[in-house]
């Protein structure tokens, strides 16, 4: 099986680099002729392919929503976090509630399409080296998120588990969201097994793993207090880590 992930490995890793490249000049013209709304089609577009992108590795993406995920309103996904390619799923499957997410400061430059798409789709660029810019950015995000109508996509364990297992989530982040959001809902995210594609480190990559995502019971923010609703929300997510 490794022999094969030698094989493939560079296939996906060429791949994946070239949708990068394909899709970072059409965003910049999407959203320089048709604005925020317009780059977001193209953006939501290149994820279906970079999603697709993984069976080249034999990695299938299984998505999961058995709830009514409210739209026209502002939406919370909370998720636990295992590799880069928790991302594309979560912004496809979840287009039609425009999910933008919290990430750190240095993916904002140097990534073809991605550092694009940060800088311009309304992500919070977090430098976690700076708390104080960190809360601003956050503020200001989560006024934005308020706003437009967006969702918000947070990763409370800060970075991702390289073995699957969760590490304690950290109320920070989501407690400046909800300050600016009281009545948003906390839509659940757990994801499986992605961690899988980096189980030999960064080359050769993992195959073979299906990556699973599923949604749970949505939660009115304001229908607990906090340190009640962020238990809640972990509790939910690591009880359906396999």
């Amino acid at each position: 099986m490794k022999i094969l992930s030698y094989i493939l490995s560079p296939i996906f890793a060429l791949v994946f680099f070239l949708l990068l490249l394909f899709f970072h000049p059409i965003q910049w013209i999407a959203y320089t002729l048709f604005g925020q709304k317009g780059h977001q089609k193209i953006v939501n577009i290149m994820n279906w392919f970079l999603v697709k992108s993984l069976l080249i590795l034999c990695v299938p993406v299984y998505f999961k929503n058995e709830y009514d995920i409210p739209k026209d309103t502002n939406n919370i996904f909370v998720s636990n976090h295992q590799s880069m390619f928790d991302i594309p799923p979560i912004i496809w499957h979840l287009r039609k509630h425009n999910p933008k997410f919290v990430s750190k400061i240095e993916l904002a430059k140097g990534i073809p399409s991605v550092s694009y798409n940060l800088r311009k789709g309304g992500a919070a660029l977090i430098n976690r080296k700076d708390s104080k810019q960190a809360l601003l950015e956050l503020g200001k995000f989560a006024k934005n998120i308020n706003k437009n109508k967006w969702s918000g996509v947070i990763f409370p364990e800060g970075t991702r588990s390289k073995t699957g297992k969760p590490k304690t989530f950290s109320p920070n982040g989501l407690k400046m969201l909800l300050k600016y959001n009281p009545e948003a809902f906390i839509v659940p995210l757990t994801i499986n097994n992605s961690w899988k594609v980096y189980k030999y480190g960064k080359f050769p990559l993992g195959i073979g793993a299906s990556i699973k995502i599923e949604t749970h019971q949505p939660i009115q923010a304001n229908s607990l207090p906090f340190d009640e609703l962020l238990k809640k929300v972990e509790t939910t997510i690591t009880n359906s880590i396999k």
